[in-house]
């Protein structure tokens, strides 16, 4: 079911450079009734052993498939997310892999606010994508 404050979400982006990248930046949304904070995710399995080392595209995929099931968990989806904060061990990497993310954003017309930031290591050794949300409805 459509988030009923996504048709009241005013999106704030003065130039156009980021469109490619999915996301907005900035959105003016009325206050959620239900918030839901997301912590850093991994390419993680069930687990948490750590997957795919050394493959940014794949770790990226699976820590946004990571958030993707805690949103639902929360009866939510990306759509529903007002923040993205990608952490990643490789800047260039990661935008070389970014469409991992940006086509799962695509899919449901989703474009949070986002930030990505270089880091020199994550929680676990091999660990390239860390990414956490926050999303409300």
């Amino acid at each position: 079911m459509p988030n009923p404050q996504l048709l009241a979400t005013q999106r704030i982006n003065p130039t156009t450079w980021n469109a490619p990248f999915r996301y907005d930046q900035a959105q003016l949304r009325p206050a959620p009734q239900q918030l839901l904070t997301v912590a850093g995710q991994g390419s993680t399995d069930a687990d948490g052993a750590l997957l795919h080392v050394g493959d940014m595209t794949s770790q990226m995929a699976l820590a946004m498939a990571n958030v993707e099931d805690l949103l639902a968990a929360g009866g939510m989806d990306l759509r529903d997310v007002s923040r993205l904060v990608v952490y990643v061990t490789d800047v260039d990497a990661a935008l070389a892999a970014y469409g991992a993310i940006t086509e799962r954003l695509e899919a449901l017309d989703a474009t949070p606010p986002a930030t990505l930031v270089g880091v020199t290591r994550l929680a676990l050794p091999g660990m390239a994508v860390e990414i956490d949300a926050t999303a409300g409805r």
